[in-house]
C-alpha cells in the first residue's frame, strides 16, 4: 500500500508540474516585429501580434513563429549555360520579408527554400537566353526578371521580395583567358584608332592652316595691287590735273604781252643746256641736220602760230 501511495503521489506531483508548465506556456509575450500563429485543436485560430497574450492551456498551441523583419537569404552557386553554350557559375542574394504570416505558414512548406529554388531556376532560364558578353552587362535585367517571377507567388506565400542581387558570375579559366585576349585586342584596336584619328586631325589642321595662310596671302596681295592701282590712278589724275593747269598757265602767259618772247627765251636756255651735255659718252642722241641753225629749230616749235591763234581768239 505504501508503494502504491508513493507512486500515486509521484504521478500526481508530475501531473501538477505538467499542468503548471502548460499554464505558464499559455502565457505568451510576443516581441516586436514577430507574429505567432495559434492553432486550436489543430485548426488555425488567430495570429498573435507584439505584446502579452494568454492562451487556453491544452487547447491553444503556438505552431509557427514568423519573423517580420527583412531577411537576407544566400542563393548558393549553381552552374548555368549561356546561349552560346558557355558554362558559368552564378550565385546571389535575395532580400525578402514576411507580409502575411498565415500564408507564410500554411501556403508553402518553407518559403525560404522555395524562394531560393525559384530564384535559381529563373536565373538559369534568363542566362539561357543571353550570350556570355550580355551576362556581364545585363545583371540588372537578370535581377529584375527574378524579382518579377518571385512577385507572382508573393501573395500565395505571404512574402514580399524586395530585390535580388547577383553576386558573382564565374567562368572557366579557359574562357577567362580568351576574354582577356579579346579585351587586350580591343584596347589595342582603340589605341590604333585613337592614334590614326589624332594623325588625321593633325593633318586636317595643318591643311586648314595652310589654306587659311594662302587665302590671307592672296587677299593681302589683291589688296596691295588694288592699293597700288588706286595710287597710280590718283597719281595719273594728279599729273593730268597739274599738266592741264600748267598748260592753262602757259597759255595764259603766252597771251600776255611779251609772253612769246619769254617762252622763246626759256626754250633757248633749255636748248643750250641740252647742247652742253651732248659730249658725254653715255649719251646717244639724234641731231637735226643743222643744229647751228637756231632760228629754224625755234620755227619748228610753231610758237608763232600759237601766238597768232591767241590773237585771233
Amino acid at each position: 500500500m505504501e508503494i502504491m501511495e508513493t507512486i500515486s503521489q509521484v504521478l500526481l506531483g508530475a501531473f501538477s508540474v505538467y499542468v503548471m508548465y502548460k499554464f505558464i506556456r499559455s502565457l505568451r509575450l510576443v516581441p516586436n516585429q514577430y507574429a505567432y500563429i495559434v492553432e486550436r485543436l489543430g485548426n488555425y485560430q488567430k495570429t498573435l501580434g507584439p505584446g502579452f497574450h494568454a492562451l487556453i492551456p491544452f487547447v491553444d498551441k503556438v505552431v509557427y513563429k514568423q519573423d517580420l523583419r527583412e531577411e537576407t537569404i544566400e542563393v548558393e552557386p549553381q552552374e548555368c549555360f549561356t546561349k552560346d553554350n558557355v558554362k558559368v557559375e552564378v550565385d546571389g542574394v535575395i532580400y525578402l520579408s514576411v507580409m502575411d504570416p498565415v500564408n507564410a505558414s500554411y501556403g508553402v512548406t518553407n518559403y525560404r527554400y522555395a524562394a531560393v529554388q525559384l530564384a535559381q531556376t529563373t536565373t538559369r532560364s534568363v542566362l539561357g537566353n543571353m550570350e556570355l558578353d550580355q551576362t556581364f552587362e545585363e545583371r540588372a535585367a537578370m535581377s529584375r526578371e527574378v524579382v518579377s517571377v518571385l512577385s507572382e507567388v508573393e501573395q500565395l506565400w505571404g512574402i514580399k521580395v524586395h530585390r535580388y542581387e547577383i553576386k558573382n558570375i564565374l567562368t572557366p579559366r579557359t574562357v577567362q583567358k580568351a576574354m582577356e585576349r579579346q579585351m587586350t585586342a580591343e584596347r589595342d584596336r582603340r589605341a590604333i584608332i585613337a592614334t590614326s584619328e589624332g594623325v588625321k586631325g593633325s593633318k586636317v589642321n595643318d591643311a586648314e592652316g595652310m589654306r587659311a595662310e594662302i587665302i590671307n596671302i592672296s587677299e593681302a596681295e589683291m589688296q596691295r595691287r588694288i592699293n597700288e592701282a588706286e595710287g597710280q590712278a590718283e597719281e595719273i589724275l594728279a599729273i593730268a590735273e597739274a599738266t592741264a593747269k600748267s598748260i592753262e598757265e602757259i597759255a595764259g602767259a603766252l597771251a600776255q604781252p611779251k609772253g612769246t618772247e619769254a617762252m622763246r627765251l626759256q626754250l633757248s636756255e633749255q636748248y643750250l643746256d641740252v647742247l652742253s651735255g651732248l659730249g658725254r659718252d653715255e649719251n646717244n642722241v639724234i641731231l637735226p641736220k643743222d643744229i647751228s641753225n637756231y632760228d629754224a629749230i625755234m620755227e619748228g616749235l610753231s610758237l608763232g602760230e600759237i601766238t597768232a591763234n591767241k590773237k585771233e581768239s
